[in-house]
Order: C-alpha cells, then sequence, then structure tokens
C-alpha cells in the first residue's frame, strides 16, 4: 500500500529564484519582494498554482524573482493578460506587479476594466510618483511642480490618486501599505488575497535615485505617528504619539478634519472605521499631509461575486435552460444567409 507523504510547507525563501535581483541598491522593491515572498509562505501557496503578471518598469521584473509561473508581457498590459489567465484558468492565483506609469499612465484603461469587472487577481502597484526604469521622467502620480528630465520647469499637471481612481473605477477591494512597513504590508498582501475578486494595493514605494525620499513627510519614523493613520475596520479612526487625534465629520459639511480626542472633540464623534463605507473610503483616499494623515491598510472591502464566477454561472444556466443538441442544428441556428 503506498502512503501519500504531506508536502512539507513552503518557506520564504523557497519563492526566491536562482535570479540576480537587479534594482538599485537601496530600492524599495527589495523590501515589496521579500513581503510578497513571506506572503506566500504564510498563506500556502503553491509553486505550480501561482502566476505573477508584470507590464513594463522597474516592478514588472517581478516574475524574475518570484518562484512561481510568471509572464512579463508588455507596458501596461499586464491586467489583460492576467485576466485572460484567470477566465481560462480559475483555479490559478493570479498576481499582477505593476508600476505608477505602466498602471495609471498607458495603462489606465486596461486598469480600469480589470477592476471594474472585479476579476479575483491580486494587483500590487508599486507608486514611487516617477518613472524609474527609463531614467526619472515625471509619472501620472507625480505632484504638481515635479522637475524631472521631461518636465524641467516642473510639472502643471494634477496627480492621479492611485486610491481614488481605483474606488472610482469600481474596485471593491482598495488598500494602501508602505514598502519598509514589512509587518502591515504582509498582513494587507494577506487580506489581498483572501479577498475573491479584484483587490487593489497601493505600495508607497521609494526611488532611491530618481525620487528619493518623496514620502518621507510621513513615513519616517520621527513623523510616522503623527502624519500617518492606520485604518482598522470596526476600530475609531485615531493616531498620533498617544492616540490623542482623531477623525471626525466637519460639522455642517461632508467632509472630515483631525481634532484633539477629548479636547476639540468627544469620544463620541471620532469616526469607526467602516471598510463596507464607499463614501468613507473615497474621503480617506483624498486625505493628504500636511493638513490631513496618511491613511494605511484597508480603505474598503465590500466583496461581490468575481467576474470569472459570474460567467461559470452563466454557463450553467445556460446549459439547464437550453439543453445541448447537435452540432448540425448548432450550425444551422440562429441567423443564416446563403450566397449565391
Amino acid at each position: 500500500m503506498n502512503v501519500v507523504t504531506p508536502a512539507e510547507p513552503l518557506k520564504a525563501k523557497d519563492f526566491a529564484t536562482d535570479q540576480e535581483v537587479r534594482w538599485c541598491p537601496g530600492c524599495g522593491d527589495y523590501a515589496i519582494l521579500k513581503a510578497v515572498q513571506r506572503t506566500l509562505a504564510e498563506i500556502g501557496a503553491s509553486r505550480e498554482n501561482t502566476v505573477f503578471v508584470s507590464g513594463i518598469g522597474c516592478a514588472a521584473r517581478f516574475p524574475y524573482y518570484i518562484e512561481t509561473y510568471g509572464f512579463h508581457t508588455i507596458h501596461g498590459r499586464a491586467p489583460a493578460f492576467a485576466s485572460g489567465i484567470k477566465l481560462t484558468n480559475p483555479d490559478l492565483d493570479v498576481w499582477i506587479a505593476t508600476g505608477d506609469g505602466d498602471a495609471l499612465s498607458i495603462g489606465g484603461n486596461h486598469m480600469l476594466h480589470v477592476l471594474r469587472r472585479n476579476i479575483d487577481v491580486q494587483i500590487l502597484m508599486f507608486n514611487n510618483e516617477i518613472y524609474g526604469l527609463t531614467k526619472g521622467q515625471y509619472s501620472p502620480t507625480s505632484r504638481k511642480g515635479t522637475r524631472s528630465p521631461s518636465t524641467p520647469q516642473g510639472s502643471l499637471e494634477a496627480p492621479v490618486k492611485a486610491a481614488a481612481f481605483a474606488l472610482g473605477s469600481g474596485a471593491r477591494f482598495v488598500a494602501r501599505g508602505i514598502d519598509t512597513q514589512q509587518k502591515q504590508l504582509v498582513e494587507v498582501f494577506k487580506r489581498a488575497h483572501d479577498h475573491k475578486g479584484a483587490s487593489f494595493v497601493e505600495i508607497f514605494q521609494n526611488c532611491i535615485v530618481y525620487n528619493d525620499g518623496v514620502y518621507s513627510n510621513f513615513t519616517e519614523k520621527t513623523v510616522a505617528a503623527d502624519h500617518q493613520i492606520l485604518v482598522e475596520h470596526g476600530k475609531p479612526l485615531v493616531f498620533g504619539k498617544d492616540n490623542d487625534k482623531g477623525l471626525r465629520v466637519k460639522p455642517g459639511s461632508f467632509e472630515l478634519e483631525v481634532v484633539t480626542v477629548d479636547s476639540d472633540a468627544a469620544d463620541s464623534d471620532i469616526l469607526i472605521h467602516d471598510e463596507t463605507n464607499l463614501g468613507l473610503a473615497m474621503m480617506l483616499a483624498h486625505m493628504e499631509p500636511p493638513t490631513m494623515p496618511v491613511p494605511i491598510g484597508v480603505l474598503y472591502c465590500n466583496p461581490e461575486a468575481s467576474y470569472e464566477q459570474s460567467v461559470d454561472d452563466q454557463i450553467e444556466q445556460l446549459k439547464k435552460d437550453k439543453p445541448a443538441g447537435s452540432l448540425n442544428e448548432l450550425l444551422r441556428g440562429g441567423y443564416t444567409w446563403t450566397v449565391s
């Protein structure tokens, strides 16, 4: 009698390839790579059932560094490839690794549709507010005034707010993380994986060469407590070194404001985070320093049936409503015409 020996659980190092990791020393992508490898180990992922898909850019090297299946595709089109992979084989666990330029410029249209269709893929968008691979041009998320080789006098464009874009596109799961905050980043990735449908995670990532320190005003340890707010479902929206600051709805408006707990506002005025509230998620996505803290964590999670599940349900219903006939009936049914 043959005895099946259970496979040994994979560790983070088992998801590392033999390829030389080629990012600039100090790049935030290294931290994201480690967080993803840890996540795969902790969720019990199998290498043969996992696929990473990327477009073009620094983030697009991800498939080379993850010991799973992978596709390094074309600029901005990773969501289209990932959609085809998931619909062809819904049992596969599909991840997209993309940057702010790849996802929101040439790939903006594809990103919108994978989100609104709610295809069950995890989208990791590395946002460093710059085009790093092509040597530092401004990107769709670059702030007004950004000086770069393509905007030597400063960018004149209003930046895309990635999380707000995802929410506006119909995403059912939107979250944020920071490259250097490993523990929190892994938890966000695990939540994204658990969500059935399109999961969008914006990762604030530092480009040490072309945009170093762009997020230092809220990521540096000396200021993080007062300029970040970790949002957790069912918990008060408070922050600060002593949790002495909170968010409430500004009286007489539909805006959020920062108040001092037990001073400017009673405890009952402080908002409780509800990740199923789209309106609250959109307000959080629009908050920016220095007047408001930057929300980190799951901004929105409100699942509904994924696209591929809906496709399967539709096919099964059609089979019940219209039992299979002969091939001849199929060929000669519907609209036909005669060529004379």
